[in-house]
């Protein structure tokens, strides 16, 4: 079989580390020599594994995508001036019997040195930049809604109506309200007084709904998604 990669690595990635198979492929009389490694996953012993790879002109690094434990060891080797694949493990799957770290990394060099496994698509840095930050903001929204849902539920079990007349119950209004609520101010109309801008067209309807038995318990509950 044509060898496609005479120095080739293959990394069977975990949490705590990776072994590392370095593979030489023989040519002539020579045989065909792989050397298995342990480096643990810190970033220093990242980085010495990438200087290890380097030394041993490897030209070709082929890991399986585990998680998200691929992550430092990939982004530390890309840039490394060799190839790293990140490969499918339904892909690379290893033959039965032979499930262990040593024999995966063996096998990805092997794979890889024959050219017989294909990268998944690893986006450029800026896009995986914009991709975090759109991730972290949707999972941020959904809290938030989550948050407001479980203080209207909070409320409502105190007899308190704020979102009957509040659009938002965490617009400026809203907030200077429970927070009142939490410092314990006295009287509907006090707290519906604190009412902002358009809403102060219905402080009437506020002071009715600001009407209800909210107890420190409840105070307490608020004060806790308000902090």
């Amino acid at each position: 079989m044509e060898v496609v990669h005479v120095r080739c690595a293959g990394l069977d990635v975990s949490k705590k580390d990776a072994k590392v198979c370095v593979r030489v492929a023989g040519a002539g009389r020579r045989k065909t020599v792989e050397t298995v490694t342990t480096w643990g996953s810190m970033t220093n012993q990242v980085l010495a594994l990438r200087e290890h790879l380097i030394a041993e002109q490897v030209t070709c690094a082929v890991m399986e995508a585990t998680g998200d434990y691929w992550k430092p060891f990939y982004y530390l080797l890309e840039d490394a001036g060799f190839e790293v694949m990140l490969v499918n493990a339904r892909h690379v799957k290893n033959l039965p019997g032979r499930k262990t770290d040593v024999a995966d990394a063996t096998w990805l060099a092997q794979l890889g040195a024959h050219g017989l496994v294909r990268g998944s698509f690893v986006p450029p840095e800026p896009i995986r930049h914009l991709r975090d930050l759109t991730r972290a903001r949707t999972a941020i929204t959904r809290e938030r809604g989550r948050e407001v849902q479980r203080m209207e539920k909070l409320l409502e079990d105190a007899g308190i109506k704020l979102s009957s007349v509040a659009s938002d119950i965490m617009g400026v209004s809203g907030r200077l309200m429970l927070q009142g609520l939490i410092n314990g101010q006295d009287g509907p109309a006090v707290l519906a007084d604190l009412a902002k801008r358009r809403l102060r067209s219905k402080i009437p309807a506020l002071t009715e709904a600001l009407t209800g038995r909210f107890t420190d318990h409840h105070a307490f509950l608020t004060g806790c998604t308000w902090t």
